[in-house]
């Protein structure tokens, strides 16, 4: 399915969007993928900047975040729009945003499932494979150069 520029990407206001960034990831993460919900909810929301994809019509349809560290994490599309360039245009955002914090890389915890996802982005593999959650991941990182934007 071809990109959907139908949705634009916004950095989130904390904390008046930390509900809808959390029904995102309870739909994503608790319900569909059955991860506990003690592991979902880490206490990092209100210290991580985090950004919204918004349809059309202004419904949130997916979230992710960017530690201080220049850790990305928590991206979550709902599932009537993976595959239509929100997720892309998410994962971009948050490098930009690490970027212009004058970060020289980000690196994350991909599930295996999707990591094929963020080598299409420049993320290479820094690690093995482990158990998160119950599910496999790859410790994967993106160099960011002066050009990067």
């Amino acid at each position: 399915m071809p990109p959907d520029k139908a949705y634009h990407i916004a950095v989130a206001r904390l904390p008046a969007d930390l509900p809808v960034i959390h029904d995102i990831r309870r739909t994503v993460f608790i319900e569909e993928q059955q991860i506990p919900g003690d592991l979902e909810w880490d206490g990092l929301d209100g210290v991580c900047r985090h950004v919204l994809a918004f349809s059309g019509s202004g419904t949130v349809v997916g979230t992710g975040r960017l530690q201080s560290d220049g850790r990305i994490g928590r991206m979550a599309v709902l599932p009537a729009w993976r595959g239509r360039g929100a997720g892309s245009a998410i994962l971009d955002k948050l490098t930009e945003l690490a970027h212009r914090d004058g970060r020289r890389r980000v690196t994350l915890h991909a599930q295996l499932a999707v990591a094929g996802f963020y080598r299409k982005a420049g993320f290479i593999e820094t690690g093995a494979v482990f158990m998160e959650a119950a599910i496999a991941h790859v410790p994967m990182e993106k160099i960011l150069s002066i050009n990067n934007n």
